[in-house]
């Protein structure tokens, strides 16, 4: 629906992956994002989401009808209707679903607040990092390039990973379903990049109550630091007591979707990181607002990326690790590896020299979309 305060397109980009990737919950050959383009005042503002079934129920299905329910003319006319800096302190404040009046799922709100966001940045001329709410004050001024860790999925074996994808600040390993196995790469890992890389295996929710333990234990002997959501989402009694038992530190990923989630994982005992990542978060600002709550209850935080992000999400939450630099590790995503022609420009990039990323330029999200951005456009809302 057009408004004569604005348009809006909606993109669904399923760009085919030249490296595939696998792990215990899904096999990933093509992007599956959602872009929205938002256009007002002549200014243009992108978001995106990144739905994942197992992750919080949402597909790109279910977000598309729950977008075309929402009165987008009264979103224009709030978005329009003030100061773009009033806008963005009221949002910084009180939330996205609060200040647009929008009710839906945690992708759908993702979408909106990412394109509402860029919007107001290139209304503002402020750069990504200016939308979000500022981290804390280290009295080293802000970070110019971070290190990002690298990810041996399934579809690599380690030999190859070790020989291509270093230097190494971080390594997550995606678990099989054989422990011994995963147990001889940490080890061969360990063997090769000594004790000073931490190494994380992500079980993506395939290990039992019944298994845990004993899985944690054999991992810890092999060298492994910690293990990320290892059993079924909300596992709380067991996740407690993997932590109590099993020798090595939890984080939590599906399992920790919204605040509520948060607080309950954390009165549990169940955990002693975040994975926070936009999307599956609802938006770069309740992700801002997760990172406040581990800070506050001594519980660390990883930035990390749904598989195959195509544009804006790449940049809010590259945006989100510049201001909180004290990230246990972020996860840069491998869009650059993924796909030979990207649908924004600038593309992200990282320096795989160095394995370090460094903040986006430009307004915004700092990208436009590209021409090849047409050919998945569905629908002018």
């Amino acid at each position: 629906m057009a408004s004569e305060a604005g348009r809006a397109r909606l993109y669904h980009v399923e760009l085919p992956m030249r490296t595939p990737f696998d792990h215990p919950a899904a096999r990933r050959r093509t992007s599956d994002s959602l872009v929205l383009s938002l256009s007002a005042d002549g200014v243009t503002g992108l978001g995106e989401c990144a739905p994942r079934s197992y992750v919080t129920g949402e597909t790109t299905a279910s977000v598309r009808g729950a977008l075309e329910q929402t009165d987008l003319g009264a979103l224009f006319a709030r978005l329009t209707d003030g100061p773009p800096e009033e806008t963005l302190g009221l949002l910084h404040r009180d939330g996205f679903a609060r200040v647009f009046a929008v009710d839906g799922g945690n992708n759908l709100l993702c979408l909106l607040e990412t394109a509402v966001l860029d919007w107001l940045g290139r209304r503002l001329g402020a750069d990504a990092r200016d939308l979000l709410p500022p981290g804390p004050a280290t009295g080293a001024g802000p970070a110019s390039a971070l290190p990002v860790s690298q990810v041996l999925d399934l579809s690599l074996d380690t030999e190859e990973f070790l020989a291509t994808r270093g230097p190494f600040h971080f390594v997550k390993i995606k678990a099989s379903d054989d422990v011994e196995h995963d147990a001889r790469t940490v080890r061969t890992l360990r063997d090769k990049l000594g004790d000073d890389v931490p190494v994380m295996v992500d079980a993506n929710m395939s290990w039992t109550p019944a298994n845990a333990v004993g899985h944690a234990h054999r991992l810890r002997e092999a060298g492994t630091d910690w293990v990320e959501e290892p059993l079924p989402k909300g596992s709380w009694d067991a996740l407690r007591t993997l932590r109590r038992d099993g020798g090595v530190r939890v984080m939590l990923d599906e399992s920790v979707c919204t605040a509520r989630d948060a607080r309950r994982a954390v009165e549990s005992g169940a955990c002693d990181a975040f994975n926070i990542r936009v999307s599956k978060n609802g938006g770069p600002l309740p992700a801002a607002g997760l990172v406040a709550y581990a800070r506050e209850n001594g519980i660390r935080f990883q930035f990390g990326v749904q598989v195959a992000e195509v544009g804006p999400l790449i940049n809010a939450g590259r945006a989100l690790a510049f201001a909180h630099p004290d990230a246990l590790t972020v996860e840069a995503g491998q869009s650059d590896r993924f796909f030979p022609q990207m649908i924004v420009a600038p593309p992200p990039a990282v320096d795989r020299d160095t394995n370090t990323l460094r903040p986006a330029g430009g307004t915004g999200w700092g990208m436009d979309l590209t021409g090849h951005a047409e050919r998945w456009a569905v629908r002018d809302l």
